[in-house]
């Protein structure tokens, strides 16, 4: 079959949530307005977590996955989905499933007139603490970054693969794709998505990891701003 979209899902230490997964991501693919396939990228999982995937991905040719030798972040693998996907349009999903895989949807709406289109999530189902740490690291990110985006970590995304591939690899990188899709001279859009509370499994994120690292992510956006190298062939032969 020829697939339209390749849906990223990195996973680390998932077990808990995978069957969850397939049976909400089998749902959407047979009702999917375009051919769709999952890519699982399994970021170093120290539980059961490659053996249920492969199991799942014997049982679905829908299904396809790469497993790191060891744990990279959710960056590194949100960038190796990137490089491996082979379709024209690459999502992104997390495995906790707090997004609703129907609200692609509403990103294929928008898709055909821009180059990202990132929901955000509007009535957030997170804790207190989680949600407050959340909107201060967008407002520093707004500061920096200019993308007027106000839910930059949300893990439901559509990109262009072929912009999607020219996204250089830094760690933090998941927090500035609307920015660099916009260095790149693309153009982007958010629009609001429902939300979830996570039902199993473990968050991978605290307080460090939603204030202090994405400061200092910011700091290396603006180097790679400053550095970043675009250009357009107007002619070949």
């Amino acid at each position: 079959m020829d697939y339209s979209l390749t849906i990223i899902v990195p996973l680390y230490n998932e077990e808990e949530n995978l069957k969850r997964v397939e049976e909400k991501m089998m749902e959407y693919i047979s009702n999917s307005r375009i051919n769709t396939q999952v890519l699982f990228v399994n970021d170093g999982s120290k539980d059961n977590s490659e053996k249920l995937v492969i199991d799942i991905c014997q049982r679905n040719p829908e299904f396809k996955y790469i497993s790191f030798e060891k744990n990279a972040g959710l960056s590194a693998a949100i960038k190796a989905g990137f490089d491996y996907s082979e379709t024209n349009l690459t999502g992104y999903i997390d495995s906790d499933l707090q997004t609703d895989p129907f609200d692609f949807n509403l990103l294929l709406d928008e898709i055909d007139n821009y180059d990202l289109v990132t929901g955000y999530r509007h009535e957030r189902k997170d804790s207190g603490i989680k949600n407050l740490s959340s909107h201060v690291a967008n407002t520093v990110r707004n500061w920096f970054t200019h993308d007027g985006m106000d839910d930059t970590g949300c893990p439901l995304k559509i990109i262009r693969t072929d912009y999607a591939k020219r996204i250089p690899m830094f760690s933090g990188l998941h927090r500035f794709l609307p920015a660099m899709i916009l260095l790149q001279g693309g153009r982007i859009k958010q629009v609001p998505i429902k939300h979830f509370p996570r039902i199993a499994g473990t968050p991978k994120f605290g307080l460090r990891n939603r204030l202090i690292k994405p400061l200092m992510d910011c700091f290396a956006y603006l180097w790679m701003k400053k550095n970043y190298i675009n250009y357009k062939v107007g002619r070949r032969s």
